[in-house]
């Protein structure tokens, strides 16, 4: 068997924290900025020469992949990307991570739900002292197709519910998630 050494349990210093924080925070933009469909803040979460990798739909450099983005994701009324557990192999100024993920998208009528059960295989880099994706790649696990249960409101008259885009209510809640 194999030693796993960045893996395996170790103390952990305050520039690993720093770092490992850093990434949580990287994967934690990337699903809002697909969710908001906020392009620009996406492009800031790559390095100008990373590469993103969603075979068989999309493999190349990240401003192909943004320039396809909104075609894609015009096929959804909504979609929410939630990393679950992020586990990060860290050595200097680069790092890996294998991030688990839910990736739900609701039809543009409302009627079905499209939900993808994966991970994502990252690789990083940091550099000027800012962390980036040097490339992102998704490994589905499992897929589901569903009937949507209840309308629009989920059956909670009166909630501010979720939409693609800068309509969704969490711009007027939040004054510093608006774009500048």
């Amino acid at each position: 068997m194999s030693e796993h050494v960045v893996l395996a349990p170790h103390s952990i210093g305050v520039d690993e924290m720093v770092a490992r924080e850093s990434l949580r925070h990287l994967v934690a933009a990337y699903g809002h900025a697909i969710d908001r469909r906020d392009w620009p803040l996406l492009r800031t979460l790559y390095h100008d020469d990373g590469i993103d990798d969603h075979t068989p739909y999309y493999c190349g450099p990240v401003d192909g992949y943004i320039a396809w983005l909104p075609s894609m994701m015009a096929n959804w009324r909504a979609t929410m990307h939630t990393a679950m557990s992020c586990l990060f192999a860290i050595e200097g100024d680069d790092a890996q991570g294998e991030i688990t993920a839910r990736a739900w998208h609701q039809t543009l009528d409302g009627a079905r739900q499209f939900v993808a059960w994966g991970r994502y295989a990252d690789h990083y880099a940091k550099r000027d002292g800012v962390w980036r994706f040097a490339k992102r790649s998704f490994i589905l696990d499992f897929a589901e197709d569903l009937p949507v249960a209840n309308g629009d409101d989920f059956g909670s008259e009166g909630v501010g519910t979720g939409r693609a885009g800068g309509d969704d209510p969490v711009f007027a809640r939040l004054s510093l998630f608006s774009p500048r």
